[in-house]
């Protein structure tokens, strides 16, 4: 009885937290502990709560019995059919089981004594949560968003899975439309709340960039009372964010960013192929530290990171020393070497997403890749979405970031990618078609040694098989230690 008890005390979920949380009526016995909570049936793991909610293509109630023989310890159901009874344990919830989930991590929020971080934006939000990740994780348990799990059925399937010793939570929160913000910060409660800056993402759902930066502003509406907001000082929405910060009741507003104005601001950067050493003064202390990941703008979203290890009462040193050990996020500039007849080639894989500001900062990033003597800097670019009817200009707009990039070749994917495909001059095309797939063979015969290839589109331009091509056809390169 005492290991029962035990197991109880160390578990994720109990059986009767869950009840309370949700409301619901329990059918049969859970005879295990609920260590984990899961949406996706392929992924359960003995002792997961498996909560079968609706998707925009599968309906999670086909697949309960499927995941109770698996092994889950509980299922979340709106409704207990008997061939589900006979496979295990059910929850049955009076509403759609996302309400339960959410309820799950409303009461996993409450009972959770750590600080949490909140953090949105328009661009660097995943890698901001990363950072916040790794440096957080030098002064205390740390529980963080998985991949991006920021939407609707993310956070508050994250929240759920929060473990109650948690010192340190991280949320990323999304948005597609003004209004969404609002609900899931109203789970998360942050302490600190964080804009990475505001860009033209999504800018096709709004009239422009101000209703962009209002919907963003939401994340305030949350913060719990004493609570901060740390801001972007070089985007030139600072004012209305702060101003809409101090009227959701925040009045502790902490700026970050290259500005000289900025609370915690860039001294100094070094900007390597595979990394960032950088110089900062955080509200007064300066810092020197090394970043694992390249580009400015990920230095930049680093003071982001420092300001709320501060105001969260983390070890400030540790955490800066933690960053050194940062590494991209997939599909968000990772760096691979393949081995290519000849040679070696560089691959950026940024194929996760994309808007304007997050191309030109890819951009930058491949004009920092070393190439060989014969060696290009190749962008394979996608059709950037939601942009609505700005779309075709701001694609063609990306020529001056190229040639600032000194980029030698271009593959371009999409329609909308037309417009940057007839500016650029003859010399540098390489190929464009209405899909990725068009563009395939065609790069693939284009590459050679020495050269630097980085990929970036929308995910709807699904510029992801391509990086996976080109690794098809070129392995990683194993060099001698």
């Amino acid at each position: 009885m005492r290991v029962l008890t035990i197991m109880a005390e160390q578990a994720l979920w109990t059986a009767d937290e869950v009840v309370a949380a949700t409301g619901g009526t329990l059918h049969g016995r859970v005879s295990q502990p609920l260590n984990a909570v899961s949406i996706d049936s392929r992924s359960i793991s003995p002792g997961d709560i498996f909560v079968a909610i609706r998707g925009d293509v599968h309906d999670g109630h086909k697949f309960v019995v499927s995941a109770l023989k698996a092994g889950a310890g509980l299922a979340v159901v709106s409704r207990a059919t008997d061939e589900m009874k006979a496979a295990g344990p059910l929850l049955e919830v009076a509403e759609d089981p996302l309400r339960g989930l959410e309820n799950m991590g409303r009461a996993s929020r409450a009972r959770c004594h750590g600080r949490i971080i909140g953090v949105t934006g328009s661009v660097g939000k995943t890698s901001t949560k990363e950072m916040l990740r790794v440096a957080l994780s030098a002064s205390g348990q740390t529980h963080a968003s998985a991949s991006s799990f920021n939407n609707h059925w993310g956070v508050p399937l994250t929240l759920a899975r929060m473990p109650r010793e948690t010192a340190f939570g991280v949320f990323e929160i999304g948005m597609n439309h003004a209004g969404e913000i609002i609900p899931l910060v109203g789970m998360v409660r942050p302490h600190v709340a964080i804009i990475t800056t505001i860009a033209a993402s999504h800018l096709g759902h709004f009239a422009s960039l101000d209703g962009i930066a209002d919907a963003k502003a939401e994340i305030f509406t949350g913060v719990v009372p004493g609570g901060h907001a740390v801001i972007s000082r070089d985007t030139p929405y600072f004012e209305r964010l702060a101003t809409a910060a101090r009227a959701a009741g925040v009045s502790n507003i902490v700026s970050f960013g290259k500005s000289a104005e900025a609370d915690v601001r860039i001294e100094r950067v070094a900007l390597h192929p595979d990394c960032c050493c950088v110089t900062a003064d955080v509200m007064g202390e300066k810092l020197i530290y090394k970043l694992g990941v390249p580009g400015e703008h990920m230095a930049v979203n680093s003071l982001a990171v420092l300001a709320a290890l501060k105001l969260s009462g983390a070890d400030l040193a540790r955490g800066a020393l933690a960053l050194a050990t940062a590494q991209p996020a997939k599909g968000r500039g990772v760096r691979e070497h393949l081995a290519i007849a000849g040679g070696e080639l560089l691959l950026i894989d940024e194929s996760y997403n994309a808007n304007p500001a997050s191309v030109r900062a890819a951009l930058a990033l491949l004009a920092t890749a070393k190439v060989g003597a014969v060696g290009r800097r190749i962008a394979v670019l996608g059709d950037m979405l939601e942009l609505g009817d700005h779309g075709p200009v701001l694609h063609a707009e990306l020529l001056e970031a190229m040639d600032a990039a000194k980029v030698d070749v271009l593959y371009a994917a999409g329609p909308l990618m037309a417009n940057l495909w007839a500016r650029v001059p003859a010399v540098k095309r390489g190929a464009h078609a209405a899909t990725s797939d068009g563009i395939r063979d065609a790069l693939l015969a284009g590459l050679r040694a020495g050269d630097a290839v980085m990929v970036k589109g929308s995910l709807g331009s699904r510029m992801g098989p391509l990086v996976e091509a080109i690794r098809a056809a070129h392995p990683p390169l194993v060099k001698e230690t």
